[in-house]
Parts: structure tokens; C-alpha cells; sequence
């Protein structure tokens, strides 16, 4: 079956601020607090898709979060005008005002799980929002983002889309983040890979492990995958506590590759083993491996050297590893990305791009973009609106441009007027978009 990856990119909204609200993301702790620059933070996530875009792939959008979130506002007590509730919540609860202007929806790898028509049971491509509901700040996206999904996904000939999973700590579900394909090609029956930091009911130690087994399950039988498809494998605790939120930040893979930090599992000859044994009959497994001795794994944190986007390139006979440019600033990573591509391995090629706002943040290239595998049909099925060209970008640039504050400091957010700025900008981006049905 013919099919293309399309990369669903989030665009970042006007309400781009450091808030510090993520444990166990250090980079969003380290930068709490610091002025943002949401106009520039936007233009570096468009230009991104732009690079792709003229490599010859498939770039979707998906449209920022209505925010300052009012319904959670309302939810703990606040009422009013729009400008009352503002105000008695930075007078009350600044913290719960920054969660409810977060703009961690702009990380798409999060939004949802997705598998393929290729792997499902019923032949529709399935997404499942996921409902984020360790970290507050996040679990009160998956509603829009649900929404969202629906509008661009509103074929259900072609597409199926299930909502969050139960909002309780043992159905802890991350989306996309802690998933990866693998396959022979992207039309072909794959192997999904489900990375989990803990059991349902399990407590453990340090920064929280925000994805359960539990949840995985779930969503692998709601996506009607076949057990010899789906490998559930645990992420190490070490990387959790060393600031790998999500398995994103040490793992990634494309077609029939897996590249990965040394400590990205526990059981990393077990993980191995399970996804060549799925993989059997369908594609070899090409397992790329980074040693820590060669990239500590404080550097492939720090640098988000994993937290790229791993892509099949038209006319490239071998992946190219979309990297953000910290990983060409940082020593270790640099020199063994020299080292990855001139070796005769799976990845030839490491293009490093500039998303240093998002990255201040705790989100890198890969974080900022939702992998949707769709076939010919599926893509002329779902909403045009969001699927871009080199014109949509520059009208969304237009916009960001006209609309977004050049810095944003932490106490901009008890503005009243930023609310007004936030809602002007998003129905501006809806217009260009055509999702108005989303305002």
C-alpha cells in the first residue's frame, strides 16, 4: 500500500512563556521564570516545517490551544468578566494562572497516539488523545485537543478517533512521545513500539514516570493492533531521573531503524530481541545504539540529541536525523554525530535546525511534530486547511508577525489585555487554517 508520513507540526501559540510547571523536564525548570519571545518561538517552529516542506515531505499543522484556559479558571471558583477572572486569579493563584496560559500543547508529540491503517484491524488510521494527566498544566489539553483532532479527522470512513483514556493515575497516558513505528516502508505493515515507566498502581521513587503499561495496553486494543504487532518495553529509571520525561528524549526511530541512548531501557537486549522477533517476516531491525561512553547520557539530554526527528528523505538512500542545533553546539554529540554519518550505517545525513525558544521549554524538533502515516486517500480525506504549502506558511508568519508580543515576561500573564491578544491571534490563525469552527 502507497502511504507518506506526514508531519503534524504545533504551532506555537502567543501565550509561549516559561512556566517551570514541568517536573522532571530540566530545561523547563532551569529556564522558569525567563522572558520568552513567542513571536520568535513561532517563526523558528514555521521555518522548521518550511526546511521539510522543500525536502520534498508532507507537513501538517495542527492550531494552538484556546488559552488562557478560562473553563479551568471558572472550575476553581473564579467568575466574572474575563478581565475579573484574570485578575483574581493573579491576585489569588498565580501559579494556576500560569497553568492555565501553558503553552506545552505546541508539542504535538503528546497530543496523541497514532497507528496506521496498515496495522489496524479495521483498516482506518486510529488516533487517541492522550490525556496527559500526571502534570496538570497538561491534562487539561486533551479536550481541544480532541477537538481538534476531530475537525482535521472527520472522516470516519478513513479515520478514527478515540478520546483520552480515563483520567486516573494508572491509565497515565503521554501519547506519541512514548511510541515509535517501526517498518519496512511506511505503507506496510509495521511494528509498534510502547515504552512505559512504570505499572498501573506502582510507586516509584524520583521524577515521576508519567507513562504506565496499563495505558499502552489500552490504546494498542483500542487501535485494534495484533499482539505480535505491539512490544511493550519499560524505560530505564535512570533516564527518567536524569531528565528523560519521555522516551523521546533518549529513543527514536524511522522505518527500520531504532536510535537510542545505551540507557533508554531496562531491559535494553530484551527490547531488542522483542522487536526483531516482531519484526520477522516483515523488515530487519537495524538497532542503532549510542554508547555512554561516547554520549553521557547528561549530554543526550541536555542537547536533545534523541529528540530529533529521524526521517526518510526522497532521493536519500539513507535517513537524515533532524537534530536541534544544541546538539551541534554540545562536544560529545557533535563529534559522534560526524562519527554516525560517515560510518556506512542506517543514517547518512544530520541536519541541525534553530527551535531554541522551544527548546528553553523542554521540547525539541521531535517534540513539536505528531507523526501521522496516511495513504493518498486518507490525505485528500482529511481537512486541506492544515496541511501546508510554502504560501500557508507565510501567511501564518503574516499573522504571528501582526499578532504576537516580541517577549513575554511571567508577569505579562496577569495582563488582562494578553488574554484579548491570545483570542485575537488564535482566530486569525483559525481563518488561515479554516478551522473557524474551532474559535
Amino acid at each position: 500500500m502507497s502511504a507518506a508520513e506526514v508531519n503534524f507540526d504545533g504551532l506555537i501559540g502567543p501565550n509561549h512563556n516559561y512556566g517551570g510547571l514541568s517536573d522532571g523536564n530540566l530545561a523547563s525548570a532551569n529556564n522558569a521564570g525567563d522572558i520568552s519571545n513567542p513571536r520568535e518561538a513561532a517563526l523558528q517552529g514555521l521555518e522548521k516545517m518550511r526546511l521539510l516542506l522543500r525536502a520534498g515531505l508532507a507537513q501538517g499543522v495542527l492550531p494552538p490551544l484556546p488559552r488562557p484556559n478560562f473553563d479551568l479558571l471558572v472550575s476553581a471558583g473564579f467568575g466574572g468578566s474575563d478581565r475579573q477572572i484574570i485578575e483574581q486569579a493573579a491576585a489569588q493563584a498565580p501559579r494556576l494562572l500560569k497553568v492555565a496560559y501553558s503553552a506545552s500543547s505546541m508539542w504535538t508529540a503528546n497530543a496523541a497516539t497514532v497507528s496506521p491503517c496498515a496495522d489496524t484491524e479495521d483498516g482506518r488510521l486510529h488516533l487517541t488523545a492522550a490525556n496527559l494527566s500526571t502534570m496538570l498544566h497538561r491534562s487539561v489539553e486533551h479536550p481541544d485537543t480532541t477537538a481538534s483532532l476531530q475537525a482535521i479527522f472527520s472522516d470516519d470512513r478513513y479515520f478514527a478517533v478515540h478520546a483520552a483514556l480515563p483520567m486516573h493515575s494508572d491509565f497515565a497516558d503521554e501519547g506519541a512521545a512514548n511510541h515509535v513505528r517501526l517498518c519496512a516502508e511506511h505503507g506496510a505493515p509495521g511494528v509498534e513500539l510502547f515504552v512505559y515507566g512504570r505499572d498501573a498502581g506502582e510507586s516509584v521513587a524520583g521524577f515521576p514516570a508519567r507513562q504506565t503499561r496499563l495505558a499502552a495496553e489500552s490504546v494498542a486494543r483500542g487501535h485494534g493492533l495484533t499482539p505480535a504487532q505491539a512490544v511493550f518495553a519499560r524505560q530505564s529509571r535512570a533516564a527518567i531521573n536524569a531528565g528523560a520525561f519521555h522516551n523521546d528524549v533518549v529513543c527514536v526511530g524511522a522505518a527500520d531503524t531504532l536510535f537510542f541512548h545505551e540507557a533508554a531501557f531496562e531491559d535494553t537486549a530484551g527490547t531488542i530481541a522483542a522487536l526483531s522477533a516482531a519484526a520477522e517476516g516483515l523488515f530487519e531491525l537495524k538497532p542503532v545504539m549510542v554508547p555512554a561512553a561516547e554520549v553521557p547520557l547528561e549530554d543526550a539530554i541536555r542537547s536533545y540529541l534523541f529528540n530529533s526527528q529521524l526521517l526518510v528523505f526522497p532521493g536519500e538512500s539513507r535517513l537524515v536525523l533532524v537534530a536541534p542545533s544544541e546538539a551541534q553546539d554540545t562536544t560529545s554529540t557533535r563529534e559522534y554525530c560526524e562519527r554516525l554519518v560517515s560510518s556506512n550505517g542506517p543514517i547518512g545525513r544530520v541536519e541541525y535546525v534553530d527551535v531554541r525558544q522551544s527548546m528553553r521549554n523542554g521540547g525539541g524538533p521531535a517534540c513539536l511534530r505528531l507523526r501521522v502515516v496516511m495513504t493518498d486517500a486518507e490525505r485528500a480525506a482529511c481537512h486541506q486547511g492544515v496541511l501546508m504549502t510554502e504560501e500557508k506558511i507565510d501567511a501564518l508568519q503574516a499573522v504571528v508577525r501582526k499578532t504576537y508580543r516580541d517577549q513575554l515576561a511571567p508577569g505579562d500573564l496577569a495582563d488582562p489585555a494578553l488574554a484579548d491578544e491570545c483570542r485575537l491571534a488564535r482566530e486569525s490563525l483559525l481563518r488561515v487554517l479554516d478551522l473557524e469552527e474551532l474559535a
